[in-house]
């Protein structure tokens, strides 16, 4: 493996303790994590470590007093070390989590109750077609995009009908000036909506004669099949008694099998805004509470915990605990349980304007470079400045055992530094190194592998961790092999 040595090293600045401090973590590869400390004010990262364990994060905390408040999720191991670490310090739950969270319990409430969900379906004689035309402008109307639509189209039409071109338009709504264009030359809105036609199909030309049969009392599929071939049908069999079974439930011949909802869509529903529903949405969701009682109990929970958050109001949270411990649903206990025990971060949570979104942005910055980090990156010498370059995959035959030569990634990093990026500094006994994953590296994917979890895991975890140039030396300068 190559050493890796950074260029133009200067000592890393002090590190100052933040009084927002987020605490999140992520995979760096499959069962194993990392721990990500983030000042919240700043949007920086601080440090990381590997492992999400209580201890380490109060050994942090207690070697940098000061914090005020920390956001996190609901982890039991970071709840503890923060307690441990600094117990004056102010918990926030993220808001974010905490909604996931009661949305997953919704789906097991609605995977619970399975067959209740084809009630949200319209009943046979709401189902008969209008005329085509109809149809499809009614139902573009009852969506979310065609109610979109229909605004954006009235608003393109007065813009330009007052003089103004496509791209004054554009940057006044804020879309593309093909997106004006378009709506501007569409004589009604459903024409920007409007589905394209269904594909022709093999059996068109004979449903009326399947329509025949069957007022006629034949109801076997098998035989008008065998009827059509002599009159020239080519196709199978499966597909006659596919058109017919609409038939079977006293819908029309060319209506759609429709499937009712699954417990995931049912879900959304539930943690769907009322005034963002669509009204087909609404309708389907009206028909599928009335027929379960148990589903209409969780989706008044779950609006009253949605109007805590809109409000800001964390008053009613005790009450609504109560609620949810004694509402008789198994999902619902269980968390009920979880946030009693977490009760003041939650309600931190709910009331204030702290979150984890920080969190979440640099966690997406650290599997960024992660992942840039454990492809082939450049060898070309001299390398320009500020530009990050790390080994690239191993031959087949695997990489040679270079033993001592490795250097810490510590080491490596304490002596980067950069002017654009701030430095993230890493604890030294974090990320051990290891050959044993190069020793096991026979072919390509092994090798990226193996890349994967040394490399962009010791040297490169974070967004300019590298602080300056990075150069390979394989036994020669210039990042030659």
């Amino acid at each position: 493996m190559h050493r890796l040595v950074a260029a133009d090293a200067e000592p890393l600045p002090p590190l100052i303790t933040p009084r927002v401090l987020g605490v999140d973590d992520f995979a760096l590869y499959r069962n194993t994590y990392a721990t990500l400390l983030v000042d919240a004010t700043t949007r920086l990262p601080l440090t990381l470590w590997e492992g999400r364990d209580a201890e380490q994060l109060s050994r942090w905390l207690r070697e940098h007093p000061g914090v005020e408040i920390v956001c996190r999720d609901g982890a039991l191991t970071y709840r503890q070390g923060i307690a441990a670490g600094a117990p004056d310090a102010v918990q926030v739950s993220d808001r974010f989590h905490l909604w996931q969270g009661l949305s997953r319990r919704v789906q097991d409430i609605a995977a619970a109750h399975r067959g209740c969900l084809p009630a949200a379906l319209p009943p046979a004689e709401e189902a008969a077609p209008a005329p085509a035309e109809a149809t499809t402008e009614d139902a573009a109307a009852d969506t979310r995009a065609g109610q979109h639509a229909r605004r954006l189209f009235q608003a393109v039409h007065a813009l330009t009908g007052s003089g103004q071109s496509y791209s004054a338009v554009a940057r006044q709504l804020a879309l593309d000036r093909r997106t004006v264009r378009k709506y501007a030359r569409a004589r009604t809105w459903q024409e920007v909506v409007r589905r394209p036609p269904r594909k022709p199909c093999t059996l068109d030309p004979y449903r009326d004669y399947l329509q025949q049969r069957w007022d006629e009392g034949e109801h076997n599929a098998m035989v008008p099949h065998q009827e059509l071939r002599t009159k020239g049908y080519l196709g199978h069999y499966q597909r006659v008694k596919m058109a017919i079974a609409p038939l079977r439930r006293g819908l029309p011949l060319d209506q759609p099998r429709e499937r009712p909802p699954s417990p995931r869509e049912t879900a959304r529903w539930i943690a769907t805004h009322p005034d963002r529903r669509g009204l087909d949405v609404t309708h389907r969701l009206h028909r599928l509470l009335e027929h379960c009682p148990e589903l209409k109990h969780a989706h008044d929970l779950v609006r009253r915990f949605a109007a805590m958050l809109d409000n800001r109001d964390a008053a009613p949270l005790p009450s609504w605990l109560d609620e949810l411990s004694r509402s008789g649903l198994a999902p619902f206990a269980g968390i009920a349980g979880a946030l009693r025990e977490d009760q003041h971060a939650v309600a931190q949570g709910i009331s204030t304007t702290y979150s984890s979104g920080v969190n979440e942005g640099r966690i997406t910055d650290v599997k960024l470079q992660k992942r840039l980090m454990a492809r082939t990156c450049w060898r070309s010498a001299p390398a320009p400045p500020h530009r990050p370059v790390c080994s690239p995959p191993p031959p087949l035959r695997g990489p040679a055992d270079h033993g001592t030569q490795m250097i810490s990634a510590y080491e490596n990093l304490a002596r980067a530094t950069s002017t654009r990026t701030p430095t993230i500094p890493i604890e030294p006994s974090s990320f051990p190194v290891s050959e044993a994953p190069w020793k096991t590296s026979a072919t390509h994917s092994g090798a990226r592998r193996a890349c994967r979890s040394i490399c962009a895991i010791q040297f490169c975890p974070l967004p300019g961790s590298c602080r300056g140039v990075i150069v390979l030396l394989g036994g020669a300068a210039q990042g030659s092999r």
